[in-house]
């Protein structure tokens, strides 16, 4: 019997701290609030901070805390010691973070982090939604922020232009919207992290998968196989990608291509290529297509799409057919059939009047394996099925699956049980894999693992 494992990994003293600050904090009072934007404004006014910019991030810091405690001592609202060093805290994070949601951006235990509007935070730890005391004076006040991270990163958000994927320097991956499109005011969505990424190890440890399973894929990537990593929303595609990848050979140029760029990958000869939007005139947009045929010009020997959404599906499935094996994407689907599915109607959207047959031809010589990573109720992630894509008969595209995980039941605590299962079928590419110098064990085939 196997127990699931938990992260146990000590957080430093300052993550400890913010973590403590987080825990603690009241909700802020109106008062609070103005208190904090009248002190920010004024400390605008008194400093210069474009002089303080040749400085050392930690002594601009410094000069500026001393700067927003004068201003403190200089109100003459009472407060305790308590309130006003979380109030020049607070300046703080308005001045060099993201305001409110600096605390939580910090907090290393944290997923995802939900704004659904001003006064309504919500976190994401441990795969279960939790509601913050975090809030926002008001919707000019998180605009204001959404605007600070899109910048950043050279896009931009307005009317016309009211949706956009962007990223924080840590990789955060970002996603804001913003009236007219959003009824109730801006919505803000931030996909967080590990600021150590996961390892092999580390997935194997929390039973997302077992060992022999992660042998199979270390053998599969590494042998130049083309994987498809599906999944639903928030279930851990990227994060096995990541993973995935790490088995690519540090000799190999890597080129990757994303809609906002959040891989993570540990060589050096990594080529990464991001989608840009259009401008004010509704022109200049680099979609993700154009990046995949760019990207056959580049001399990879590895291309890896950090997610296929569309018609870039049949540049992606004619790459894999000519010469670019053992790339690497993810796709949204709720299992490795509904998957191919969903490229079948992605390909198509390519307008290149392909018949249904043909389609189904390319993506069954293209596609060597699926892997389906799934969230359950307790917010763990498993990888419940590797499957191999095996061909064609007739025009059906046929699979067989070669390991499978099977929930059980839930425990009293609401921890899901179940059991990873070999079918006892050896893959088709075992041979492939033998051939790359892989010696995998035949009864890595016929193993089960239970979980209680």
């Amino acid at each position: 019997m196997v127990s699931p494992a938990r992260d146990n990994r000590a957080l430093t003293k300052r993550e400890a701290g913010w973590v403590t600050r987080l825990m603690t904090r009241t909700a802020t009072t109106p008062e609070h609030q103005q208190l904090k934007f009248k002190l920010h404004r004024k400390l605008l006014d008194r400093i210069n901070l474009d002089r303080l910019s040749a400085l050392s991030d930690d002594v601009v810091r410094a000069e500026v805390r001393t700067a927003v405690a004068r201003l403190v001592e200089e109100e003459e609202t009472p407060l305790s010691m308590s309130e006003k060093e979380r109030i020049i805290e607070e300046v703080l994070d308005e001045v060099f973070g993201l305001g409110p949601l600096e605390p939580l951006l910090q907090d290393p235990t944290i997923s995802d982090i939900l704004v659904t509007t001003p006064k309504l935070v919500y976190i994401e730890r441990n795969g279960k939604l939790y509601r913050t005391p975090v809030e926002f004076k008001d919707d000019a006040h998180l605009c204001r922020i959404i605007e600070k991270v899109v910048s950043r990163v050279g896009r931009r958000i307005d009317e016309s232009s009211p949706m956009v994927d962007a990223r924080l320097p840590d990789g955060s991956r970002v996603n804001a919207v913003i009236p007219p499109v959003s009824v109730d005011g801006p919505l803000l969505s931030i996909r967080r992290f590990g600021r150590d990424p996961l390892t092999a190890d580390d997935l194997v440890r929390n039973l997302t998968l077992t060992e022999g399973m992660m042998e199979l894929l270390k053998a599969s990537v590494a042998a130049r196989l083309n994987v498809i990593v599906s999944g639903g929303t928030g279930a851990g595609k990227t994060t096995l990608l990541n993973v995935l990848s790490s088995f690519i050979s540090e000799d190999e140029r890597i080129v990757t291509i994303e809609d906002a760029a959040e891989l993570q990958l540990r060589q050096t000869h990594v080529a990464r290529l991001e989608t840009r939007p259009p401008n004010v005139e509704g022109q200049g947009a680099i979609r993700i297509r154009q990046l995949v045929i760019n990207a056959l010009r580049m001399r990879p020997d590895r291309i890896i799409v950090g997610e296929v959404r569309g018609e870039e599906a049949l540049d992606m499935m004619q790459a894999m057919n000519t010469g670019h094996d053992g790339s690497l994407t993810t796709v949204h689907a709720n299992s490795p059939r509904d998957a191919i599915s969903r490229i079948e109607v992605m390909v198509g959207m390519a307008n290149a009047n392909m018949g249904v047959h043909s389609i189904r031809q390319q993506v069954a010589s293209a596609i060597d394996m699926f892997v389906h990573v799934s969230r359950f109720s307790d917010g763990s992630r498993r990888v419940t099925h590797i499957t191999e894509c095996v061909g064609m008969e007739g025009d059906i595209v046929t699979t067989q699956d070669i390991f499978l995980f099977e929930k059980t039941g839930i425990t009293r605590d609401g921890r899901v049980t179940g059991r990873f299962r070999a079918t006892g079928i050896r893959p088709r590419f075992y041979e492939r894999l033998r051939a790359a110098g892989f010696q995998l064990p035949p009864t890595l085939f016929q193993t089960v693992v239970e979980l209680t």
